[in-house]
């Protein structure tokens, strides 16, 4: 078998055998099939596309490159959920003590941010003393106690998928819906879980940026999870503006507190409790969607999800107390408002210039390996369809008093947002649709 041939039969449409694919990933990964011929092939494939059956088989091998999480210690059917990226999202810090408090685990691996999407494992460690590493050993124990622990990815995780990314990077072809896929799934299915939620963002804060699109790359993500045997569903939400009102670490983790105590924004809750349904669904704790949102709801009103969340920061070395005085969380030093000289009503808000304003504050990072202040973002304080009149504030910028960057993150966030007319805009829903094995559903 040689790698030019591979490249030949993807590059005439054909499609690849599972052997076929083991044999590039596997070449690849030990370095015997050269860059050059790896960026031949991905481009071949973003040309041609792969079949359903081809991207189960690249996710399989690019799983079995590296570490594979065994979870059959833990009890119960495990969930996972997994978001495309967006602004402003903090649900997993809402919907894993939910959905624990429900009876169902929750083993989960997540990442750190990277320009202007914030990572999960940097809003954990907002709170001081909080440890995103544990070993196997404490992991495993941990969620069989109290049914929930996130960590930070394993540094051997999928290593095939890290460098084929990287490469993708350098030669145009991350924008393929089959490797975008299979590279979610690959670290889903090498995690261990045996139900997976996916929330696909779509929108201008969104890596996908039409419905078609996210609805594509969902309905590609479902079915490798079908042909694998993992449980699978998406949602495809609107980040067309940010999800809630605070973009930044701790004000993110702040934000979902407020949520867990039943006083967070609507949308962020909306979302959370869909998200949530589908897994309680999935992890066999309810028949259907309606009856697992009752069970979530009486789980937020009776403080069970809190009580949870209490639990798990705990167990990781957080203060609990937290939970109920999020005070405690990392302060910036100066709130500089955000002031406006339009009227009328706010039309649109681009998520990802939002998501760049709080990065240059120092919440976010450019490159990789960039330090990152837990303290800093912004909070919105007129969202799509608010009405605003000149002198308005339509954010606070929290900051370094020494940020360089202040007046040009401030200037961003105007620019972010679109003023016209004395007309409200229609309402958008954020959930748009939902994909499963069945097929595409439109709300």
């Amino acid at each position: 078998m040689r790698a030019v041939d591979l490249i030949h039969k993807k590059r005439s449409g054909e499609s690849l055998t599972a052997e076929e694919l083991s044999f590039l990933i596997e070449g690849y990964s030990r370095g015997d099939i050269p860059d050059y011929q790896m960026s031949a092939w991905a481009m071949a494939v973003y040309f041609q596309g792969m079949t359903a059956e081809e991207t189960a088989h690249l996710t399989l091998a690019m799983a079995e490159s590296g570490d594979q999480v065994d979870l059959t210690s833990i009890q119960g059917i495990k969930a996972d959920k997994h978001s495309t990226g967006g602004v402003g999202d903090k649900t997993t810090l809402i919907v894993a003590p939910l959905v624990a408090a429900c009876g169902v685990p929750v083993a989960k691996m997540s990442g750190r941010g990277l320009g202007h999407t914030g990572g999960t494992i940097d809003k954990l460690e907002s709170m001081a003393g909080f440890r995103t590493e544990l070993s196997r050993e404490q992991f495993f124990a941990q969620v069989n106690e109290i049914g929930i622990a996130v960590i930070g990815q394993s540094g051997n995780i999928t290593p095939a998928d890290k460098k084929l990314y990287a490469l993708r990077d350098v030669t145009a072809t991350v924008e393929s819906i089959p490797l975008i896929a299979s590279s979610v799934m690959s670290k889903k299915i090498a995690a261990g879980a045996d139900a997976i939620v996916l929330d696909v963002k779509t929108g201008s804060g969104a890596f996908m940026k039409t419905l078609e699109d996210s609805e594509a790359l969902a309905a590609a993500m479902v079915g490798i999870g079908s042909q694998v045997g993992r449980r699978t569903a998406a949602l495809i939400s609107d980040m067309d503006q940010p999800l809630g009102y605070a973009i930044g670490n701790a004000l993110e983790v702040e934000e979902a507190i407020a949520v867990l105590q039943g006083n967070g924004p609507r949308d962020l809750l909306d979302l959370c409790l869909a998200l949530s349904a589908h897994m309680v669904v999935l992890g066999g704790q309810a028949d259907h969607l309606e009856a697992a949102e009752v069970m979530l709801l009486e789980r937020l009103e009776s403080g069970a999800a809190l009580a949870k969340f209490r639990a798990f920061v705990a167990a990781q070395g957080g203060d609990p107390a937290v939970a109920d005085d999020p005070g405690l969380l990392p302060r910036a030093p100066v709130i500089i408002e955000v002031i406006v000289q339009q009227e009328g009503y706010v039309l649109h808000i681009d998520a990802e210039q939002l998501g760049l304003a709080a990065m240059m504050l120092g919440a976010g990072r450019a490159a990789k390996d960039d330090a990152i202040d837990h303290a800093v973002g912004l909070v919105l304080k007129r969202k799509v369809g608010d009405s605003v009149k000149a002198g308005d504030v339509i954010a606070l910028l929290h900051a370094r008093e020494d940020s360089p960057s202040v007046e040009a993150a401030m200037q961003r966030v105007r620019e972010a947002y679109t003023i016209n007319g004395n007309k409200k805009p229609a309402d958008k829903p954020l959930l748009l649709s939902v994909v499963t094995a069945e097929g595409i559903k439109r709300f």
